[in-house]
């Protein structure tokens, strides 16, 4: 049995060698070779590090380079930091430093674009870059050697990789640091093979599946659509899209049978026409609720693929999922746990709730993350001790408290509230962010939305309602008003309801960027009322 993340891959090669296993436009590696490239990646690497356990940043784009240098750091006892391709040198040379990142893996383009931050890294050893021109990797004085990672490739000698155990860690994920500078989660070997070995289970992935890769690979979702097409054997097609219309015009090409996308995305695809003989046979969402209108859209265009809700975090990884056979009958609900983890719900006291009952979501087992890279204070606050535990154990179990109202129903299905410090409070009501959203796109009028509180001086809070419209005019805000007067009770309908034509601004994950809506919200309303 696999104990590494990187063995997925020597695993599957050594069984099915000519299984295809990785593409990426025109080219098509099998397990064989992809086998050898990690190996050579690892050997490359492995030649610029000097103890186990050093840092390697991969700034790249989806490519077949990526995945080499990503799973061979881990082949070569280092410890792997994919780099959201969409960053600003600012925010990857936040990165490069807070983990003290030795080697970084880049492009001669993007190199460019960072050679003026990378002084600012004094840890950083070596740069080994793609598609490098001679006489560019001599460096200037006081900063890091630069090699063609071609050239780094041939030159490498051959190594035996230092001895890792399935305790250490394997890979730091920066959050998208949306609100503050992005904090790296860090996860050892046995978080990601546990991750890979319950997705892969409920989601029955196997030798025959092709997962098309749309996510960042920076993005713990994103990573799983390899994690687990690896440890099947089952193949992985890596795209970097720039329309959602190209997410179909590939699923179609590759005959891609399983798709994980976030909601913004799902909303996108759920508006284009879908081939009849689609080859799709599942559908997965996390990072968000899906929309109610998106998902029937979705179920209606491709009726012969089961959609999985889920939740997630990155600190876990994954909590629960919902199956497909429970849609009909609790579209709203995030499920159950997933194999192998337990998913509580508790008051502040860490006491369990009653069903019905909204408390903490908190998650325990296997895929608990070791917290945050040169961070107690914030792993003190998310990590604490997993409620329940016999107070006779002198060691405790370390839980992930996520900072997730939820609640469970008599049969154990768990349902999302809104955030803990999210909720609004209207004249001593609660009200979730995303039942106001719901029923703003149960109106039909809108394409995305989202709701958060702003202080009122009577009220406590009133609910601020912000739509991405075709039209944003005023006729769709008052026809949009009258229909959450009519689907909302009084305390909820919106006291600021503004609309925008254009979409909504993402964050680096692809999610919608709520804080910073919230904040431009906040200093308009604000300024005008000064």
């Amino acid at each position: 049995m696999s104990e590494l993340v990187h063995d997925f891959i020597f695993a599957s090669a050594a069984r099915t060698p000519q299984a295809p296993a990785l593409a990426h436009g025109d080219i098509r590696l099998d397990y064989a070779a992809l086998a050898g490239a990690v190996r050579a990646a690892a050997a490359a690497l492995g030649a610029h590090l000097r103890a186990p356990g050093e840092r390697v940043a991969v700034f790249l784009e989806k490519r077949v380079e990526n995945v080499a240098a990503l799973f061979g750091a881990a082949a070569a006892g280092a410890v792997f930091v994919p780099v959201n391709p969409l960053l600003k040198p600012e925010q990857v040379a936040h990165i490069l430093r807070d983990c003290n990142v030795r080697v970084l893996v880049t492009s001669s383009e993007r190199l460019a674009a960072l050679a003026p931050v990378l002084a600012a890294c004094p840890d950083l050893r070596a740069v080994l870059a793609t598609g490098l021109k001679s006489g560019a990797e001599t460096p200037a004085a006081g900063a890091p050697e630069v090699r063609a990672w071609e050239a780094a490739l041939a030159a490498a000698p051959a190594s035996t990789p230092a001895r890792r155990i399935d305790a250490d860690v394997a890979a730091i994920l920066y959050t998208s640091g949306s609100t503050g500078k992005p904090k790296g989660v860090v996860l050892s070997h046995r978080n990601l093979v546990a991750g890979a070995r319950s997705v892969a289970d409920y989601l029955a992935i196997g030798p025959d599946d092709r997962i098309l890769s749309v996510l960042p690979l920076s993005f713990d979702y994103g990573l799983s659509q390899l994690t687990c097409a690896f440890l099947a054997g089952a193949s992985a097609v890596l795209l970097n899209h720039l329309f959602a219309r190209d997410v179909v015009a590939a699923v179609a090409a590759e005959r891609i049978t399983g798709l994980a996308a976030v909601p913004p995305l799902w909303s996108q695809l759920a508006r284009l026409p879908w081939p009849a003989d689609c080859s799709l046979r599942y559908l997965t969402n996390s990072g968000g609720a899906m929309p109610g209108a998106t998902l029937a859209q979705l179920r209606a265009a491709l009726p012969r693929a089961q959609v999985f809700l889920m939740y997630g975090l990155t600190e876990a990884f994954r909590s629960t999922y919902l199956p497909p056979e429970q849609l009909d009958r609790r579209p709203d609900s995030i499920g159950r746990a997933i194999p192998n983890a337990e998913v509580m719900v508790v008051r502040p006291d860490g006491s369990a709730c009653a069903p019905g009952e909204p408390g903490e979501l908190v998650h325990r087992g296997a895929l608990v993350a070791l917290g945050y890279w040169n961070d107690p204070a914030k792993t003190a606050e998310r990590f604490r001790p997993a409620p329940g535990q016999d107070p006779a154990l002198p060691l405790v179990e370390m839980a992930v408290w996520s900072g997730d109202t939820v609640r469970r129903d008599e049969e154990g299905f768990l349902y999302f509230v809104g955030r803990t410090d999210d909720l609004i409070k209207v004249s001593g009501y609660r009200i979730s962010p995303t039942e106001v959203e719901e029923l703003a796109y149960a109106s039909g009028l809108v394409e995305e939305a989202v709701a958060f509180g702003v202080p009122h001086p009577e009220l406590g809070q009133a609910v601020v309602l912000l739509a991405s419209v075709p039209c944003a005019d005023e006729a769709t805000r008052g026809a949009l008003l009258k229909e959450c007067q009519r689907r909302m009770p009084a305390y909820m309908v919106p006291q600021h309801l503004a609309l925008r034509a254009e979409a909504f601004p993402r964050n680096p994950n692809g999610k919608i960027d709520r804080p910073a809506l919230r904040a431009a919200f906040l200093d308009t309303f604000e300024s005008s009322i000064a």
